[in-house]
């Protein structure tokens, strides 16, 4: 059965030491650096968008929740705000450790905030509740609400597409939904992560080699049902060979894409949310 924490703490032992940016155990394991580098590029560009939207005063408190190697919380205090982190993993707060997060850090379930109510004047869950089952989705959203102050902004930063072990996405409508039945009201939303090029070549790709699409733009099975070693490292290498052209490609045209059609054809939806007073 899938636990969320087990999954992270697996991925956290086992990229420890081997990523040296931090990015490969919350963003795409398999997947080669330059991919990594890539939907970091293009998810700052959109956490700074919200942001803005937002409308958050300097030193401003910000909680980000499942914080994972620290990426965000470093980046918000780069912003001008007082961030602190938590996540459930021992582990990812050890990188985020080793990683110069120097920000305050703590242990805590989403869905079981170690805080008092009305404490932060933003949260940020970024690609966090989307990997809890959907039973508890609603328990995690409370949680971030509660611990916001009333009139507090809430960046939700989540999966409207795809499937997977170990994801739980849900439509725009039904994210907005279950965040506003908890005391908030939305101000902002739009799409991120069009990448029709790069989505449209693994879609192809696997409708070839005849297997199933994952949330990640990953065809896993390349790297693990090959045939044989030799076939897996070709077809592997040819795969992000290609993917390493097309990949820039996306990303130069997703500014164009958000402004030509519509956020729910996007992969994730970026929402900002204001606590009720």
């Amino acid at each position: 059965m899938y636990s969320p924490k087990e999954y992270w703490a697996g991925l956290a032992e086992q990229y420890d030491s081997a990523d040296s940016s931090g990015f490969a155990p919350i963003l795409h394991p398999e997947a080669p650096s330059w991919f990594n580098d890539a939907i970091d590029h293009i998810q700052f560009r959109a956490v700074e968008r919200a942001v803005a939207i937002a409308k958050l005063p300097p030193g401003a408190r910000f909680l980000d929740v499942g914080c994972g190697t620290g990426r965000w919380v470093r980046r918000y205090r780069e912003l001008g705000f007082s961030p602190m982190g938590v996540d459930a993993t021992i582990g990812m707060l050890h990188i985020a450790r080793s990683h110069r997060t120097s920000a305050p850090l703590a242990a805590g379930l989403a869905y079981n905030l170690p805080f008092p109510n009305d404490v932060f004047d933003c949260i940020s869950d970024i690609t966090v509740v989307q990997h809890i089952p959907h039973k508890l989705q609603p328990a995690a959203l409370r949680e971030m609400i509660r611990v916001l102050k009333p009139g507090g902004r809430m960046i939700l930063f989540e999966l409207i597409r795809g499937e997977g072990s170990h994801i739980f996405p849900r439509k725009p409508q039904d994210w907005i939904r279950e965040v506003e039945s908890c005391g908030a009201t939305l101000i902002g939303s739009f799409g991120q992560e069009y990448f029709f090029p790069d989505r449209l070549f693994v879609r192809l790709t696997q409708t070839l080699l005849g297997r199933k699409r994952n949330h990640t733009g990953q065809v896993r099975a390349i790297s693990h049902d090959s045939p044989s070693l030799k076939e897996k490292s070709l077809t592997r290498r040819l795969y992000w060979r290609i993917r390493r052209i097309i990949v820039p490609f996306s990303v130069w045209t997703e500014p164009v894409c958000a402004n030509v059609f519509p956020a729910s054809t996007a992969t994730h939806g970026v929402f900002v949310f204001r606590k009720k007073l």
